[in-house]
C-alpha cells in the first residue's frame, strides 16, 4: 500500500478518527472532510473481537493483576484491531489510503489517574502498528501531554464541541454518554468548560451483562422492569468524587462493579439497573445546574442517546432545558467523538493546541499527540 505523504500544517482534506471508549463495545471510525468546516463523510462501528474486549475489561479494573508482558501484548493486539478498523473503513467507504492526510487514534484507555502523586493516563493500541499497516500518518497519545502540563488529560472533546456546536444565541451544553458521562459547557460568552460527571453506560452495561447476558440494556428495557431504589441512589450519590469541583475526570477503573457491589444491600437486579440509570441522569443534571444554570439546551451524543429511559430521566431532572440528540442539529451522535479525534489529528499536524486549560486545568495550551509517519 503506498504511503500517504506526511503533510504538516494541512487544514483541508480527509482525516480518519478512531476510538474505543470505556464501554469497550467496538471501534468507532469516522472519516471527516474539512472544507473548511468538518463534515462526516463516513462513520461505522467495528466490533472488537470478544476475547480482546474481555481482556481489556479485565485489566482495566483497579484491582486487576497483570504483568508487563500482558500489557505489552495487549497494546499490540489493540493496535492490530485499530489498524483493521481503519482498513475496513477505507474499504467500506471507497476511499483510498493516499486520500487520507492522517489518522487520529485515541486508542483504548486502560487506566486513568491524573490526580495521584504520579499522575498518568494510559491508552493502548500501538500507533506504530496502525501506521505500518495502513501507510497513513497516525497521530496518537493525545492525553499525556496535557497530564504532563498539570491537566486531567480529559475530557478532550470540549475544544471540538466548541468549534462545531457553539451558538451565539444561547447557553448550551453538550453531553457525551459513553461508558463515562462528560459535559461541555458552551456559554454564549465566556470560557468553554468541561468535565466528567460520573458513570453513564459503563455500570449499566456491566450490570446488564452480569444479570441478562446482554452487552447493553437495549431500549432501557431492563431498567424499566425495576424501580429506583432511593436508599441505594443516596448511597451511590454520597461517593466523594461527585462533590469534587472541576476540572475532574474519571474512568472504569473507579466506577466499576466492585464499587457498585460495595453499596448493595440485597436489591433486585432490575431495581439496581433502574437506579444506575437514575444515577447517571442525576449526576449529569446536578452538575449542569451547578455549573451552567442558564443552559437552555442539552445536546446529547454517544451510545447513551439510544437509551430512551436515560433520555427521559435526563429531561425529567432538567425542566426548562431542551434535551435532544445532536441529530437535531444535523450531527450524528454516534460518531462525534471519533470525528473529534480526526479534528485533533488535524490540529496536531497544524501545530495548534488541542487542549483547553479551562477544561483540563493544564498550565496552558499544548499541542497534543505523537506523530507516526506513514
Amino acid at each position: 500500500m503506498p504511503a500517504a505523504p506526511f503533510q504538516p500544517a494541512v487544514d483541508g482534506g480527509l482525516f480518519l478518527g478512531l476510538i474505543s471508549g470505556t464501554s469497550v463495545d467496538g471501534i468507532d471510525a469516522a472519516l471527516v472532510a474539512f472544507d473548511p468546516a468538518p463534515r462526516l463523510v463516513f462513520g461505522r462501528t467495528y466490533p472488537l473481537e470478544a476475547g480482546l474486549a474481555q481482556d481489556v475489561l479485565r485489566r482495566s479494573q483497579a484491582d486487576a493483576e497483570t504483568t508487563l508482558d500482558e500489557v505489552a501484548r495487549l497494546d499490540t493486539r489493540l493496535g492490530q484491531a485499530f489498524a483493521r478498523a481503519a482498513l475496513d473503513a477505507l474499504a467500506d467507504s471507497g476511499v483510498a489510503a493516499p486520500q487520507v492526510v492522517a489518522i487520529g487514534s485515541h486508542g483504548q484507555t486502560l487506566r486513568h489517574d491524573p490526580r495521584g502523586p504520579t499522575p498518568f493516563s494510559q491508552q493502548l493500541g500501538d500507533p506504530n502498528v496502525i501506521a505500518e499497516a495502513t501507510g497513513i500518518t497516525t497521530v496518537a497519545d493525545f492525553r499525556r501531554r496535557d497530564v504532563a502540563a498539570g491537566g486531567q488529560g480529559a475530557p478532550l472533546m470540549p475544544a471540538f464541541h466548541a468549534a462545531v456546536m457553539h451558538s451565539p444565541d444561547e447557553d448550551r451544553a453538550i453531553l457525551n454518554l459513553g461508558g463515562i458521562a462528560n459535559l461541555t459547557l458552551l456559554p454564549r460568552q465566556g470560557d468553554v468548560r468541561g468535565f466528567d460527571t460520573g458513570p453513564a453506560n459503563g455500570l449499566m452495561d456491566a450490570w446488564c451483562l452480569r444479570h441478562r447476558g446482554l452487552h447493553y440494556d437495549r431500549d432501557g428495557a431492563f431498567g424499566r422492569e425495576g424501580r429506583v431504589d432511593e436508599a441505594l441512589l443516596a448511597r451511590l450519590l454520597a461517593e466523594p468524587w461527585f462533590a469534587l469541583p472541576p476540572p475532574k475526570s474519571t474512568g472504569r477503573d473507579q466506577f466499576q462493579l466492585a464499587w457498585l457491589q460495595a453499596h448493595l444491600a440485597g436489591e433486585t437486579p432490575a431495581d439496581v439497573q433502574a437506579t444506575l440509570c437514575e444515577l447517571s441522569a442525576a449526576t449529569v443534571a446536578n452538575a449542569l445546574r451547578a455549573t451552567l444554570p442558564g443552559a437552555g439546551r442539552l445536546l446529547v451524543c454517544g451510545g447513551g442517546v439510544h437509551n430512551p429511559l436515560l433520555m427521559e430521566r435526563l429531561a425529567a431532572r432538567l425542566p426548562g432545558v431542551a434535551v435532544a440528540s445532536t441529530a437535531a442539529i444535523g450531527l450524528d451522535p454516534d460518531f462525534i467523538e471519533a470525528a473529534g479525534f480526526a479534528w485533533l489529528a488535524r490540529e496536531t499536524l497544524a501545530g495548534r493546541p488541542g487542549n483547553l486549560p479551562s477544561v483540563t486545568g493544564a498550565r496552558g495550551p499544548r499541542v497534543l499527540g505523537s506523530i507516526h509517519a506513514g
